[in-house]
């Protein structure tokens, strides 16, 4: 698994925002098909809401072929 440090300057972050912002994503429609398929984590929890707040502190975990986890700062 790849571990990442993703540092915001805002309050919080949309989750969509945040896996195209760490790259993951690509485009806004390959980040909500991601979400959508169910292969997002916040914290150990499987998330489909792509619009959910991420702060500071999160754990993100992204189930793709190589696996990877965001730490939110």
């Amino acid at each position: 698994m790849n571990k990442n440090k993703i540092k915001i300057t805002t309050p919080f972050i949309k989750l969509d925002s945040l896996l195209k912002f760490a790259s993951i994503g690509g485009s806004g429609g390959i980040s909500k098909m991601i979400i959508k398929d169910g292969l997002v984590k916040l914290n150990g929890e499987t998330v489909f809401q792509r619009g959910k707040k991420i702060y500071p502190g999160d754990k993100i975990e992204v189930d793709l072929d190589d696996g990877i986890i965001l730490i939110v700062e």
